[in-house]
């Protein structure tokens, strides 16, 4: 068993028991290692502490208990794990910038830090070959761009920290909110019937600590340009791009984001790529409910790269 197969197996241990009382020392003997370097292993392959880690899915778990409003609040803190309703307000808000009855209430759209799949960020497969992670099936594979595709949208900016990736981050989505703006501003529309959506973060000329975010339908030359006055066009180069590709549920969407993005990063790495520049997310409809999300990721060749050599491997 591979390091990391061990600490996949204490992940799987933690969601089935986040209402129970969880030892560090339980988790230990789950991975077969003794406690410290468990939790020095569990650190590195996590980016999180054993105990933050745990917090942190119990508060995703309540999230979704809240949005039923008849549930009361005492109740979801006791089903997650929690011994009273005081520390888990004081944890909800520290975590999401929001009290518990405040998101019950309003039901903002939230980040959370999602279960991993570490196997993303160990196991390489072939162009074309499916990745299967926990019900999300995962394909990549290099394409050419032959022609620019012109998309027509707004612009939003959101606070960006380097190194946490969707699934790690937790707070209030603010891309959800511009999301939300775009279909506004474009209520009726009839080309929100396009084929094609897309999201894209660039640093355009978004301020300090944050980045640009643009949402769009995609253009279609001769038609309804003159009520288009009010957007922003953007244009998709033609150029080679690394597209990572999925199907999900709107439900299920941000989850297999942040897989496609975590395991599309490690798949750049180990053919001496690297992302360049803006991270485009195409989506199309494919039958009622069902939605096609493809990351179309340009990329040029990674500096010192030493032979898919990574330093996360163990």
């Amino acid at each position: 068993m591979h390091a990391w197969e061990a600490i996949q197996k204490t992940l799987d241990h933690i969601e089935a028991n986040l209402a129970e009382t969880i030892e560090i020392d339980e988790l230990a003997k789950v991975a077969a290692l003794s406690p410290f370097y468990y939790q020095r292993l569990f650190t590195r392959l996590v980016k999180s502490s054993v105990r933050e880690y745990i917090k942190l899915r119990r508060l995703a778990v309540a999230a979704t208990y809240l949005q039923e409003q008849q549930r009361r609040i005492i109740d979801v803190a006791l089903e997650v794990g929690f011994n009273n309703p005081i520390s888990f307000s004081r944890s909800f808000k520290e975590v999401y910038g929001i009290s518990p009855s405040h998101y019950q209430k309003q039901l903002l759209p939230l980040q959370n830090f999602d279960k991993p799949d570490l196997s993303l960020s160990h196991i390489v497969v072939e162009e074309g070959e499916p990745l299967i992670s926990e019900g999300v099936v995962l394909a990549i594979q290099q394409k050419t761009m032959d022609q620019p595709r012109v998309f027509n949208g707004i612009v939003g900016y959101y606070p960006f920290k380097y190194g946490k990736m969707l699934g790690e981050r937790t707070g209030v989505d603010p891309v959800e909110k511009i999301w939300q703006d775009f279909f506004h501003a474009c209520a009726n529309h009839p080309f929100l019937r396009a084929e094609t959506l897309i999201g894209v973060s660039y640093p355009g000329e978004a301020p300090a600590g944050h980045s640009s975010y643009f949402v769009g339908a995609e253009s279609v030359t001769g038609r309804y340009e003159k009520d288009m006055s009010h957007l922003t066009s953007w244009t998709l180069p033609a150029r080679d791009y690394v597209v990572c590709s999925f199907e999900t549920t709107k439900a299920q969407m941000i989850v297999g984001m942040g897989k496609a993005m975590r395991y599309t990063r490690f798949w750049l790495k180990k053919h001496g790529l690297i992302a360049d520049g803006f991270f485009p997310e195409l989506y199309r409809q494919s039958q009622a409910e069902i939605m096609i999300v493809e990351l179309w990721i340009p990329f040029k060749t990674r500096e010192n790269f030493q032979g898919g050599k990574t330093n996360d491997e163990l």
